[in-house]
């Protein structure tokens, strides 16, 4: 009988028990997982820049390169681990092949959100011998968590939709039953393996068996925070149409006015000018965003625009040369070579017009969704952003920098109120960019923006 899989993928997340998961399954007969095969960082594990003759600039220049060496020099049936933040180009390959079995691994969201604490706090991420283990207590930080959710939540969304799509079903496995040896088994043969384990895989130990208020140190501030989440996400308004998130928890509102930030833009100014307002209310979610709008319904929502020249730069300054933004750092000098120098060093101009030049390259690639980094929110297109706003609600008012005295101007008249002064901050990332700004500059950033540029009409930067 012809098998059904020819490859697994074992889609996971950091501490849900992944890797005993897949000690399990290289233990079956036939079996292979190679690790995180696209972890942005290395190939399989820590330190591993190359796998089946597979180079890390190799993988990715072309990621299905390693789907197709893996395959062909594995023996029996091959596969790896699958993170959300693993390349983005390899998740729609393999959720479309019917031949490639899917394996699902969940887990209690606050259990790995603590057990992830605790392995930063000690620096232990494996354990193989009892005596070696390490232990902390996690702190609970409620914003934190909030992103943790959300990423695990638009990841399985996304698994669902790519197997609804296709008409495929996975194979469902919680942390809890990956020591069960007849569940085991059954993923076996869901696989289509010949043979059973006679017992789990021993190898790996199982780190903090505590109960989850003895690994908490501030458990009463959790238990707190938890009980305000929507945990049935009953303020969700159906929609049919692929989802993206709208970013609620950054939002800003004072007075009337609701402020809906780029990333990337004037948002210390604009802040500044909001709080001017009155009392500015933050951290919302869909709930509290919904309560805020009923009871200002003269409210009225803006947003920002920076040109794509001068956001692209102020990012690179802020995040990338400072290291605010570390794997994508370490990605640019790895991946693409680009000369970025240490910390805290100097570059001369012609330096950090070169290291721009290649970062805009970089971002050209990264948005069109062609690189194995993820795309931060900071360096998306405006467009996409506001698409995102709009899966929630569009801004009534989407102002320019260059023009916002007169845009904010025109809100305060809205919402019926005096305009206060809009704060002069320095901006030293512009004072830079105007020492290096030239056509090729601007012809990169149209390369990587084409849609901003194309839809909100901006010209080049001066």
């Amino acid at each position: 009988m012809e098998r059904k899989f020819d490859s697994f993928v074992l889609l996971a997340e950091m501490r849900t028990g992944s890797n005993f998961l897949e000690a399990n399954l290289n233990a079956m007969p036939n079996v292979a997982c190679n690790g995180e095969a696209f972890n942005p960082h290395f190939i399989g594990k820590l330190n591993q820049d190359a796998a089946f003759g597979v180079t890390l600039a190799q993988r990715e220049a072309d990621p299905t390169t390693l789907l197709r060496e893996m395959r062909a020099h594995s023996p029996g049936l091959s596969g790896f681990r699958y993170f959300h933040d693993h390349d983005p180009r390899v998740l729609p390959i393999v959720l479309a092949d019917p031949r490639c079995a899917k394996v699902i691994l969940t887990r209690n969201p606050v259990e790995s959100y603590v057990s992830w604490k605790i392995a930063q706090a000690t620096g232990q991420w494996k354990l193989t011998q009892a005596k070696r283990l390490k232990t902390a207590k996690a702190h609970f930080d409620a914003p934190e968590f909030t992103a943790h959710l959300d990423q695990l939540q638009d990841f399985q969304l996304r698994l669902m939709h790519g197997l609804q799509t296709s008409g495929q079903t996975a194979f469902y496995i919680d942390y809890e039953d990956i020591n069960d040896t007849d569940v085991l088994n059954g993923l076996a043969r869901f696989l289509g393996v010949t043979g059973e384990l006679a017992a789990p895989d021993d190898t790996l130990k199982k780190q903090n068996p505590e109960e989850i208020s003895e690994k908490v140190e501030n458990y009463d501030e959790m238990v707190a925070a938890l009980s305000r989440l929507d945990r049935f996400n009953l303020a969700r308004t159906p929609n049919f149409e692929p989802r993206r998130a709208p970013a609620i928890p950054s939002f800003l509102a004072a007075g009337a006015a609701l402020y809906m930030p780029l990333r990337g833009g004037p948002e210390d100014a604009v802040t500044e000018w909001l709080a001017a307002l009155g009392p500015v209310t933050a951290d919302f979610s869909q709930k509290s965003l919904r309560q805020w709008l009923r009871k200002k319904p003269a409210h009225r929502s803006f947003t920002v625009l920076r040109h794509p020249v001068a956001r692209a730069h102020a990012g690179f300054c802020s995040h990338i040369l400072t290291g605010a933004l570390p794997h994508i750092r370490e990605g640019l000098i790895k991946s693409y070579k680009l000369a970025l120098p240490k910390i805290g060093e100097p570059m001369t101009l012609d330096q950090h017009r070169e290291a721009f030049l290649g970062f805009l390259y970089f971002l050209k690639l990264n948005v069109a969704g062609q690189t194995g980094l993820r795309i931060d929110p900071r360096f998306a297109s405006q467009t996409a952003v506001l698409q995102g706003f709009a899966q929630f609600q569009g801004p009534d008012l989407v102002l320019r920098e260059d023009s916002l005295p007169m845009g904010l101007g025109f809100l305060a008249a809205e919402i019926g109120v005096a305009c206060p002064a809009i704060p002069a901050l320095p901006d030293p990332s512009l004072d830079l960019l105007a020492q290096i700004y030239d056509a090729d500059i601007e012809s990169a950033a149209r390369d990587a923006y084409s849609r901003d540029y194309m839809g909100y009409g901006f010209t080049d930067w001066r």
